[in-house]
């Protein structure tokens, strides 16, 4: 005798509601997906701006030092250190290529947690090296401009402590069976 074959029961009301609401987030990844190019085209943009500026242009060192809201009677006429971040191995791949599997670190243990964590550290890194830049050079920017950069990273610091208090607070206690 064979089993007959079993229907799914019908998804009730509240979970289909629930299940059909993530669609509701496609104009968000959209309009993310739209900020992200944009910010990749202000990058070329900024790199070509720098390598013309290696290269002696002055109009590109102009354009570079307006980005970067120096005051304007602040006269250069030549580049200084830059500082480049990268997160390349935090979220893209680790540098070992001896027969690595090209697979980033944190996928196999990859959580919301995690993530934030991360995030939260890598705003941290850049602000605080822009930050750094900024105070290197604080003859060139007003007393309003630097108070605010840091402000903005203090709140930054703050926000990462917060999180991390929250993430250990809901962790269960050890030993627990959660």
């Amino acid at each position: 005798m064979t089993d007959p074959v079993k229907t799914p029961a019908p998804i009730r009301a509240l979970p289909k509601l629930i299940c059909a609401s993530r669609w509701l987030q496609l104009p968000l990844y959209i309009g993310l997906i739209a900020a992200q190019c944009v910010y990749v085209f202000h990058f070329w943009v900024e790199l070509v701006h720098l390598l013309e500026a290696a290269f002696g242009s002055q109009i590109a060192l102009d354009k570079l030092i307006s980005s970067i809201r120096y005051k304007p009677d602040v006269q250069l006429t030549g580049l200084n250190a830059t500082v480049i971040i990268g997160g390349y191995e935090t979220f893209v791949s680790r540098m070992h290529l001896d027969n690595h599997p090209d697979q980033p670190e944190w996928l196999s243990h990859v959580n919301a947690s995690l993530l934030k964590g991360k995030l939260a550290t890598a705003i941290i890194g850049i602000s605080s090296i822009h930050l750094l830049k900024t105070f290197i050079n604080a003859a060139n920017y007003t007393e309003q401009v630097l108070m605010w950069q840091t402000i903005i990273h203090v709140v930054f610091l703050l926000s990462a402590m917060a999180i991390a208090m929250t993430d250990k607070l809901m962790q269960p206690p050890p030993g627990s069976k959660h």
